[in-house]
């Protein structure tokens, strides 16, 4: 089932490419049927899932290069399931949000997407090291393609800023896989690169270490944490809208997937160590991120600095390693694609209307496209933290989970939250209304096909907001796995940590 679902939308790009290479509206429609039905398949999924239950469900375990201990194996639990929804979700938002909006090489537009679906979905459900990292550099390929190609005016130089990045933190994380899998066939293992194998290794000493350091820094990039993020707000406002939805919507949670999976999964008692840094870091971002969002003049950059202050949420969340910390870290990671992916859809088709993005070029928006301004409000509430959407129930249970922890880290980050309030309110006036700008009044509202493509996110918000028993009843058990891996380092080191943060802030 899982092969299915991973290698669906890369058959669907073959069909297209193979017998509908001269008719664009057959492979939008082969497209946007393919993603529709690994969506739906991906809720099959989901429907069968055992939520009570700690392990991985759906396994596929086959050997594949036996003499290299390289096997064939899928699997996914709680959190692998949750991400897997976003993305097909998100992806069949992008196809139908991007039909009328390539007008030059729309068959390799549209196959770009679907391989990228492939490569996404691959890294959620790959329990083998080196399946997980061919995966992962599968969707490098396709995302610079779609910022490269059909980016805006500056779009060579926000492609190949965002390879040279990612390239790099994949050039980390290669040298970590080979160095945990020789540590462990070292010390006595079967050469292996099995994920839940490795997990039971018991890494130790200076490799620990500086395993830990390589995986962090790689995923850290992709998140992407404070200083590593100067590449994301480049890309963003340099790709196309579809890009940007599913940059923010499901690339940058890859980072925090594989911190999960890596530096948490093959080193507890190293990122227990970590924690104060990393919470240190995600402070930064969460401050940073809001108060460069407040300069900036246009809305796509302000959205994607704005990813840099929500993923710092997520990061803090993470690192308190207590249940409510955790499931609102996962949690807030689908909020904010859906939210952020929503607003990133907004802005394209204000520009495809427009043809720019700057905040000042607008004014009354309201009054020519209401439908727009109210879909555009619930976005913007949703992403500032209103009770009701999904938005507010992520930050609450990071913000209960890092209270618990440390205060003063608790204190930042609702300063963040305020700023997001700000900032996002404060677009949303300068654009929505203030006095009409001429050229907007006979501008026509969303179009059926664009509503269409923003309800399924208003539904998510909404959802989430008001009932989210269901997608946090899929996270209590990985959560509690997490808490295990690390609870017995936690209690050796918990004095130490709350010394060091007491040091650090003291001196401010």
């Amino acid at each position: 089932m899982l092969s299915v679902l991973t290698f669906l939308p890369t058959a669907g790009a073959v069909v297209m490419l193979l017998f509908m290479r001269k008719r664009p509206a057959a492979y939008k429609t082969m497209a946007l049927v393919t993603s529709i039905i690994t969506l739906a398949l991906s809720i099959y999924l989901a429907a069968g899932f055992e939520t009570g239950s700690g392990g991985f469900q759906f396994v596929e375990d086959f050997s594949w290069i036996p003499s290299l201990g390289i096997s064939y194996h899928l699997g996914i639990d709680g959190i692998s399931l949750i991400l897997i929804l976003l993305t097909t979700l998100l992806t069949a938002v992008s196809i139908l949000g991007s039909w009328n909006s390539i007008k030059d090489r729309g068959l390799a537009f549209f196959i770009s997407l679907l391989v990228l679906e492939t490569g996404m979905l691959g890294v959620f459900v790959s329990m083998d090291l080196f399946l997980f990292y061919f995966f992962w550099e599968i969707q490098l390929i396709p995302m610079y393609f779609i910022i490269g190609l059909w980016g805006g005016a500056r779009r060579v130089y926000a492609a190949i800023k965002f390879f040279l990045y990612t390239f790099v933190g994949s050039v980390l994380m290669l040298v970590a896989i080979l160095a945990v899998v020789w540590w462990y066939a070292k010390n006595g293992g079967p050469l292996t690169f099995d994920i839940l194998t490795l997990q039971q290794a018991g890494f130790s000493g200076s490799l620990a270490i500086w395993a830990f350091v390589a995986f962090f820094i790689a995923f850290a990039i992709k998140v992407p944490m404070f200083p590593l993020h100067t590449w994301l707000p480049d890309a963003h406002t340099e790709a196309p809208t579809a890009g940007s939805v599913i940059l923010a919507g499901v690339l940058l949670k890859m980072g925090v997937y594989g911190m999960i999976r890596f530096c948490v999964g093959f080193f507890p008692d190293v990122a227990v160590k970590a924690m104060v840094p990393v919470l240190i870091l995600s402070a930064i971002a969460i401050v940073y991120g809001a108060v460069m969002s407040l300069v900036q003049p246009d809305m796509k950059r302000l959205v994607a600095y704005s990813s840099v202050s929500h993923m710092g949420f997520v990061t803090a969340g993470l690192f308190t390693f207590n249940q409510q910390g955790i499931e609102g870290s996962v949690l807030q990671m689908v909020n904010h694609g859906v939210l952020t992916g929503a607003l990133f859809m907004m802005v394209g088709f204000f520009y495809e209307r427009t043809h720019t993005r700057l905040i000042k070029d607008y004014g009354g928006m309201a009054k020519p496209m209401p439908v727009a301004a109210a879909f555009f409000s619930l976005f913007v509430l949703g992403s500032l933290g209103l009770p009701g959407l999904s938005g507010f129930v992520g930050e609450f249970l990071i913000l209960v989970g890092v209270f618990q922890y440390a205060k003063v880290f608790a204190v930042i980050a609702s300063v963040g939250i305020v700023l997001g309030a700000a900032y996002l309110l404060w677009m949303y006036q300068r654009t929505m209304f203030q006095q009409a700008d001429e050229r907007w009044l006979s501008l026509k509202d969303l179009n059926a096909r664009e509503i269409i493509t923003l309800v399924p996110l208003v539904g998510m918000a909404v959802w989430i907001g008001l009932y989210p028993h269901p997608f946090l009843n899929l996270l209590h058990a990985p959560a509690a796995n997490i808490m295990a891996q690390v609870q017995p380092y936690l209690a050796e080191n918990s004095g130490a940590l709350l010394g060091l943060a007491g040091s650090f802030f003291g001196g401010f």
